[in-house]
């Protein structure tokens, strides 16, 4: 590879790990198609963004978890599922044509994009029963498993707003969407790595910014910086991305 994709890649990479660390939330999503457009070849980009979720979100789980802002019992039924079901999906990979994967990621950049611009999670009146909060977190680990290994993702997008839904406070919902992500992207990488090789220079390289990005930014997560333009400009982010992808598969 150019050493200037290295150079572009590392400072995103720091970039981005950071920002979407205070969310909770894996920056896979992003570096996929940023990696894709700097030259990375597909079948690399995907393992390596799912690789850097699993170092960066690692290291803001921790926090989490030392604030107490992790709910377990929510937590692990999606966290078994997603892990099941991640390298299903990075199987599936191999077989779906590279157009239509890249239409597909363009279609979750939209959505991925639509939730962090208009979402805006409220808090149950009523507790849902066990029963509820076991099958829900299983239906929507199983999902955001299998779309996250296939996409390259941590699934974090589909997560989150179903852990607002299930009455979770915001931040123990990016806590406990943090913990899912970091399983289930190991798991979708596994499933990766064994069909495409890997520059163990340029893996090595971004996981290292990544888990500074990461440290940077839970580190300012504590200090309570205010989450709301920070989502907005990672919603527009996302739509500008999805648009370029769109629009170059019908060029």
């Amino acid at each position: 590879m150019f050493i200037t994709i290295y150079l572009i890649s590392a400072v995103l990479v720091f970039a981005f790990s950071g920002l979407l660390a205070m969310a909770g939330l894996g920056a896979a999503f992003l570096f996929v198609p940023l990696f894709y457009y700097l030259g990375v070849p597909l079948a690399q980009a995907t393992p390596t963004a799912l690789l850097l979720n699993v170092v960066s979100l690692l290291f803001a789980t921790l926090n989490y978890w030392r604030g107490r802002l992790i709910n377990w019992r929510v937590g692990v039924p999606v966290l078994i599922a997603a892990v099941i079901l991640s390298p299903v999906g990075a199987l599936v990979t191999q077989y779906v044509n590279k157009t239509v994967l890249l239409a597909m990621f363009a279609t979750f950049l939209v959505f991925a994009g639509t939730m962090m611009l208009f979402y805006k999670p409220k808090k149950r009146e009523k507790v849902l029963s066990r029963t509820v909060e076991i099958s829900a977190g299983a239906g929507v680990g199983s999902m955001a498993g299998f779309l996250g290994g296939l996409l390259g993702v941590g699934g974090g997008n589909f997560i989150l707003p179903v852990l607002n839904w299930l009455g979770l406070d915001a931040k123990v919902a990016a806590g406990t969407t943090a913990l899912v992500v970091v399983f289930s992207s190991l798991s979708g990488f596994l499933g990766h790595a064994t069909m495409s090789g890997l520059d163990p220079w340029f893996v090595g390289i971004m996981a290292i910014m990544a888990a500074a990005g990461s440290m940077v930014g839970s580190q300012l997560m504590k200090t309570k910086l205010s989450s709301t333009q920070l989502k907005k400009m990672i919603g527009v982010l996302l739509f500008i991305i999805a648009a370029k992808m769109i629009f170059d598969l019908l060029k």
